[in-house]
């Protein structure tokens, strides 16, 4: 069991089996995004937020403006995971790696993703990514998120949740998800995700597959977050590859 061990991640498995996944995958192919409300109820949120100020269960901090990421912070998880987010990544993968399989099949990628999280993950150790990537992002008030792509290294599983862990309006205003879509020879899409709180975005990392007059294409994608006008705003990334 994780040192980091939550209150309450017991039927977590449970909500996530009874995902509409047929309906997920349908939004992953129309938008490269997809929506599960309240994943995560309130007292979760509070005690995955809580865990922020607790360093031993942190292996390092970013401050964003160092880097030229945005304004803002976050800090990667060490292993062993909170036991919330460790069902999130085992219990989800499997859900997602035959998407995930289909889209590269469809963009002529020569990859395929085991079934189970543990075997990707020995894929990904085995070419020395061992640092684990799920993540607490914290924002203030002028803080922002730049677009982004989460790569990290060789092995990257094309698709990742973010969840909201504060209530819009109530904890923070401002702070939007955005997605971009970057489709050749035109102009880029966006997308704006309404999130409350508990609620989990799927969404794709780097590429997904359109379909197109003369069959499938790639468009890439970039996310972050707009800037935060007032509060204290808080997100889990749960990313499926781990880093270099």
């Amino acid at each position: 069991m994780s040192a980091l061990a939550l209150l309450s991640p017991a039927d977590l498995s449970t909500r996530i089996a009874q995902v509409d996944w047929t309906a997920v995958e349908s939004d992953l192919d129309t938008r490269g995004c997809a929506l599960l409300p309240g994943l995560l109820s309130p007292q979760e949120c509070a005690e995955v937020t809580a865990l922020y100020d607790r360093p031993a269960g942190f292996r390092s901090r970013v401050v964003m403006s160092r880097h030229g990421f945005g304004r803002g912070e976050y800090q990667y998880f060490a292993y062993p995971l909170p036991d919330l987010v460790q069902t999130l990544r085992e219990a989800t993968y499997p859900r997602l790696a035959p998407i995930a399989n289909r889209w590269n099949g469809r963009m002529g990628i020569d990859i395929a993703y085991p079934a189970d999280h543990a075997d990707f993950l020995a894929r990904c150790h085995a070419a020395g990514q061992v640092r684990p990537t799920p993540l607490l992002l914290r924002y203030g008030p002028e803080d922002y998120n730049c677009l982004h792509q989460d790569l990290y290294g060789e092995h990257v599983f094309p698709l990742q949740i973010a969840v909201l862990l504060s209530e819009p309006e109530r904890d923070f205003t401002g702070g939007e998800f955005v997605l971009t879509e970057q489709r050749p020879r035109m102009q880029s899409r966006v997308e704006v995700a309404p999130l409350r709180q508990g609620d989990a975005l799927i969404f794709a990392v780097n590429q997904r597959p359109v379909s197109g007059s003369r069959g499938s294409y790639r468009v890439a994608l970039r996310h972050g977050v707009s800037r935060v006008r007032t509060g204290a705003r808080h997100t889990l990334g749960v990313i499926f590859h781990d880093a270099f």
